[in-house]
């Protein structure tokens, strides 16, 4: 056996070991704990507005600046913020219906490339007139593009973001999101669109699914599902997104000699459990379950990420990406509202 092989051989072993570690699980235990306590916040009143993963993370990134990190209990952190969060973007997948996509959201699809497209040009646009960081700035974009967190997280170990990044774009798209699902619900009343049509906005133009469901849901069910429709779709997207920005990468690391990041081999998982949930009978509790299990695994591994937020660096470097994200925001909003008769 060669000199690699027997290091890889260590490496493995010693891998194993930390994850059998009292310390190891502590960490895992400790990122599980908080977010069952973010999951929990998310029932009361003005939590309900934040969500599960954007409390969780504000309850680490509190503990992280009082009480500082817990090293003594690193590796099991590290676990949920890598291995925990690539096991929730497969678990995701099953939210995705393939096939209503391929034979019902045709169009829907066209306005996803476009929104997509729109997002991070004009994100990364206004990022570079206000001199905002450029890896958090296209996080952002991908986020207000594709479908917030998750594609913020499944993006981020592809272009190489820092852990601090991750969480600190995650923050930013939930809490700009949410702002932006209760200005769809008051300017509703006064817009000229159908239930239909408003629900198609909000699927185009909105962050997160549970953004699209907070700010469609009151305009009836037939809003609710055109929405969910739209963002699927754009959800469905986040798969050849990916996959470009893994090559893009690749022959970057070439071109520049530095090693090239990874193929990220979880969205394959991504596909079969979409492909699963589609086409095989399983039972609707399954699937609700699946999509609970989904959320609360992100959540745990916000919190890892969150672990990672200074905030005496968050004003100097989040500041300006945010602001841009905000204006290109606001530009897909109008644009989706003006495309819809196309």
């Amino acid at each position: 056996m060669s000199a690699k092989h027997n290091q890889e051989a260590l490496t493995k072993k010693k891998t194993v070991n930390n994850w059998l570690s009292s310390d190891f699980l502590l960490g895992l235990l400790f990122s599980l704990i908080i977010a069952a306590i973010g999951t929990g916040l998310a029932y009361l009143p003005v939590f309900n507005r934040l969500g599960p993963m954007l409390s969780a993370i504000l309850i680490a990134v509190l503990y992280r600046n009082t009480l500082g990190y817990p090293e003594s209990i690193r590796t099991g952190i590290q676990f949920s913020g890598r291995r925990l969060l690539r096991i929730a973007i497969i678990l995701y997948g099953f939210k995705l219906n393939i096939d209503i996509i391929i034979h019902k959201g045709g169009m829907l699809l066209v306005h996803g490339v476009i929104t997509i497209v729109v997002a991070i040009v004009l994100t990364m646009i206004f990022a570079k007139l206000l001199k905002g960081e450029q890896k958090m700035s296209f996080l952002l974009g991908v986020g207000t593009g594709v479908c917030g967190a998750a594609a913020i997280a499944a993006v981020s170990p592809i272009i190489k973001a820092s852990d601090e990044d991750t969480a600190i774009g995650v923050g930013i798209i939930a809490l700009t999101g949410t702002v932006f699902a209760i200005g769809y619900s008051f300017l509703r009343p006064y817009l000229p669109l159908t239930p239909q049509l408003y629900g198609v906005w909000s699927g185009i133009g909105l962050h997160e699914i549970a953004h699209v469901a907070a700010a469609a849901a009151p305009a009836g069910p037939d809003a609710l599902a055109l929405g969910l429709l739209a963002k699927l779709g754009r959800v469905f997207l986040l798969v050849p997104l990916s996959i470009l920005l893994s090559f893009w990468m690749r022959r970057k690391g070439k071109d520049e000699g530095s090693q090239s990041a990874p193929f990220p081999w979880f969205l394959l998982g991504f596909i079969v459990t979409s492909i699963i949930g589609t086409y095989l009978p399983l039972p609707k509790f399954l699937l609700n379950d699946i999509s609970t299990a989904a959320s609360f695994l992100l959540a745990a591994a916000m919190v890892a990420l969150g672990l990672n937020v200074h905030l005496s660096s968050l004003r100097a470097r989040a500041l300006r990406p945010m602001l841009a994200m905000f204006g290109a925001s606001l530009v897909v909003s109008v644009l989706s509202y003006y495309t819809l008769w196309f």
